[in-house]
């Protein structure tokens, strides 16, 4: 049975020829004012996300806002998270009244928003607004 090790042997060189891709993926934190002002200031594109635990919509955009992120053309973007049932002082001053709210910032500028929305291509227009 000389053919398993073979056999074995041909996969281990193809995968070792194959070579390594590195991932890139946008950077995600908690929404913080020094978090906000860094990344304005880094000149980086910015989506504040604003979820909550419970809402079916947030869970919805949550696979799509990860497979966007995980793009090349979203590698620079920072998505700040928001907790819509305790961050009431944030959501006025953006003024957010909906959880699954995404607000897009380029710069210091605020060049798109939506709520509600679970299509990818939408989600990705929008996020493009900041990152393009």
């Amino acid at each position: 049975m000389i053919r398993a090790p073979i056999a074995a042997a041909l996969v281990a060189l193809t995968l070792a020829a194959v070579p390594a891709v590195r991932a890139v993926a946008a950077e995600q934190v908690p929404y913080s004012a020094s978090a906000f002002a860094a990344a304005q200031a880094a000149g980086k594109p910015v989506v504040v996300d604003v979820t909550a635990p419970w809402c079916s919509t947030c869970a919805a955009q949550k696979p799509i806002v990860q497979a966007l992120l995980k793009e090349p053309e979203f590698k620079n973007l920072v998505l700040l998270h928001v907790d819509f049932d305790t961050q009431k002082a944030l959501l006025r001053k953006l003024n957010v009244r909906e959880q699954s709210t995404f607000v897009v910032y380029k710069g210091r500028d605020e060049v798109g928003r939506s709520t509600g929305d679970t299509d990818k291509a939408s989600i990705a227009a929008l996020f493009a607004k900041a990152a393009g």
